[in-house]
């Protein structure tokens, strides 16, 4: 049987061997930022909005605090499907690298057992 360590090195060496970038590094971490400041932005700019349409009894300018109401509110709904993305994505791919892990070290077990 391969001992832990030597089963560890011999995962990170397949796993460089396909050529998986590192999220760590890579445009996710810079996307998931993206997401949670359009939310936050968004969040914002609808909070203004409302603040803008009830301070004034003008109707033009209600209907130009509606218009951004609406931009905020697409602007927050884009920010949370772009963190929703990238965050699920990361578990995921944790998730992923756990799970070859333990199937190597299933079949490992399982081919030890029918080699007695």
């Amino acid at each position: 049987m391969i001992e832990s360590h030597e089963r560890v090195e011999q995962f990170k060496q397949e796993i460089g061997d396909m050529k998986v970038r590192d999220p760590s590094t890579g445009r996710d971490r810079i996307w998931l930022r993206v997401g949670i400041a359009l939310m936050i932005v968004g969040l914002g700019v609808v909070i203004g909005a409302y603040f803008m349409s009830h301070g004034t009894s003008n109707p033009l300018a209600q209907n130009d605090a509606l218009v951004l109401a609406l931009a905020g509110l697409t602007g927050t709904i884009i920010g949370g499907a772009l963190f929703l993305r990238y965050s699920i994505a990361a578990f995921l791919r944790f998730w992923l690298a756990r799970f070859v892990y333990e199937q190597q070290t299933q079949t490992d077990r399982i081919v030890d057992r029918l080699g007695q």
